[in-house]
């Protein structure tokens, strides 16, 4: 990335071949797209492979709090040395009191919560619907967002209607995916009646599981907007937050269980903790690669990508987990996208209808290449 930033910039200050470089730049912009959008699918391809090769680690009695601590422990070392390298220079003199607790609440919020719940939701449910539920947080964050004065929230602006009819699209879909999308159970290997309730049980616990995983992250999100407005450094942030969090979820679990363990998984603890580091590793390119996608781009460009995670982790829980989704359970996933796309082209469409005072107050000019919060 620094590399990229300093190729962009340098050709910039030099004074005589100006003319030359613009005549130039529309190669190096088509080129940035493409790598743009064919990384952003690839992160969420990936995204989708490693949920599906958790379920059937978490099926076989895996801890998902061993799981986080130790994935999030992972994700933070990866992530400590380009903190360190690229981003030293806007570490502030000093810590203040509340930048540690916005630290701590961000590490509690989207580490050990977060992944927690959306680990266990996982396993009650299925991967797909797991997927799909954090679309919601669009959705979500505007309610949220409006309610503290974060978003523009004006009922007469036909982008303001637009977003709150996006955000109950949301809600219908996740509603109706979660009511149609029944528990998957081999045809040939139905349960008994007493089994069945139980199943039907744990699919009802997973899915609220899942929707407060995605009210966790709605609220995470805007503590993580206010964060970077006095701490703008994604890398350390991420790196930071993972580490507290790794410690926290690992202190929680000796607390709960008496010990840091994997539980009663029925397989090799070598096989568990490669995985677990490899996902680490994933997760550490792919959101090095989102943070570099959101400072070109901007997050609604990256949104738009995430319901790939859904689509691909469907595909290949049919192809290698032989998991059958429900036809419609699909109404739900196409109410949910749609719901999605409306609140992002809504988001843009009144980033570019700003009036000149709310746009200088605001510091943005088109919605695209900004950030999703607008704070006061």
């Amino acid at each position: 990335m620094a590399a990229t930033m300093a190729g962009v910039s340098m050709p910039a200050t030099a004074t005589p071949p100006a003319p030359q470089v613009d005549a130039a730049a529309p190669v190096p912009r088509w080129w940035e797209d493409a790598a743009i959008s064919l990384g952003l699918v690839a992160v969420q391809l990936a995204g989708a492979a490693y949920m599906v090769v958790l379920t059937p680690i978490l099926a076989l009695g895996l801890d998902p709090l061993f799981l986080v601590t130790f994935g999030s422990l992972s994700t933070g070392l990866f992530t400590l040395p380009f903190a360190v390298n690229l981003e030293r220079n806007k570490w502030p003199s000093e810590l203040s009191n509340r930048l540690v607790i916005q630290f701590v609440l961000l590490s509690l919020g989207g580490v050990t919560l977060f992944q927690a719940l959306m680990l266990h939701g996982m396993k009650k449910t299925s991967p797909a619907i797991a997927s799909a539920m954090p679309n919601l947080a669009p959705g979500l964050i505007f309610v949220v967002a409006g309610c503290l004065r974060f978003e523009r929230v004006d009922i007469k602006c036909q982008y303001t209607r637009a977003k709150i009819l996006g955000t109950l699209l949301c809600l219908g879909g996740a509603i109706t995916m979660s009511i149609l999308q029944s528990p998957a159970a081999p045809p040939r290997r139905r349960p008994p009646d007493l089994a069945a309730a139980k199943s039907h049980q744990d699919w009802v616990v997973g899915c609220l599981c899942l929707l407060g995983a995605v009210l966790v992250l709605s609220g995470t999100i805007i503590l993580q907007a206010a964060t970077m407005i006095r701490f703008p450094a994604p890398f350390t942030l991420c790196s930071v937050t993972s580490l507290i969090g790794a410690v926290m979820t690992g202190l929680f679990q000796v607390t709960t269980a008496g010990r840091l363990s994997p539980g009663t998984p029925q397989t090799s603890t070598e096989i568990i903790l490669s995985l677990v580091f490899v996902g680490g590793l994933v997760s550490s390119v792919c959101v090095m690669f989102q943070t570099w996608a959101l400072e070109k781009k901007g997050p609604v460009v990256v949104s738009l990508f995430s319901p790939t995670q859904t689509v691909g982790t469907a595909i290949f829980s049919a192809l290698f987990l032989g998991r059958e989704v429900q036809p419609a359970s699909m109404l739900g996933m196409v109410f949910l996208f749609s719901g999605l796309y409306l609140v992002l082209w809504a988001k843009k469409k009144e980033g570019q209808v700003l009036p000149a005072d709310r746009v200088v107050a605001y510091g943005t000019e088109d919605d695209v290449e900004k950030p999703l919060l607008l704070p006061h």
